[in-house]
């Protein structure tokens, strides 16, 4: 089974070499370029992880996580925080609003594969 991953990231560069890293490793990707639109994607289908943007326009990254996480049908989707920001306490604000894993920019391609795999096989 694919499994599919939605990816919501800003900046074009980022989403396009994650979608081809994840596409490349058998996975379906589904893209959202804010944290508004990917809650409205939601809304219409649940994907099997996240991958969220932490600084993202209109609904921020750490908003977008709370809201998911506080919706009964979508609270048990895992979400993995990507960013850019790795100065002291950040990991902890992503975990806070409830990010299950943490991963900063760029992405080590082994590293995102293996929580992935970690997070999508429980």
């Amino acid at each position: 089974m694919t499994r599919r991953i939605l990816l919501v990231e800003d900046n074009p560069q980022n989403r396009y070499l994650m979608t081809f890293l994840l596409e490349s490793h058998g996975y379906t990707v589904d893209v959202a370029e804010d944290g508004a639109t990917a809650l409205r994607m939601l809304a219409e289908r649940v994907p099997d992880l996240i991958l969220m943007d932490m600084q993202l326009p209109m609904v921020d990254g750490y908003e977008a996580t709370r809201r998911i996480k506080a919706d009964e049908r979508l609270r048990q989707i895992p979400l993995v925080a990507l960013t850019a920001h790795s100065m002291k306490g950040d990991r902890a604000k992503a975990i806070d609003a409830g990010c299950d894993a943490y991963v900063t920019k760029p992405v080590d391609a082994d590293e995102i594969v293996a929580i992935i795999e970690r997070l999508t096989s429980a």
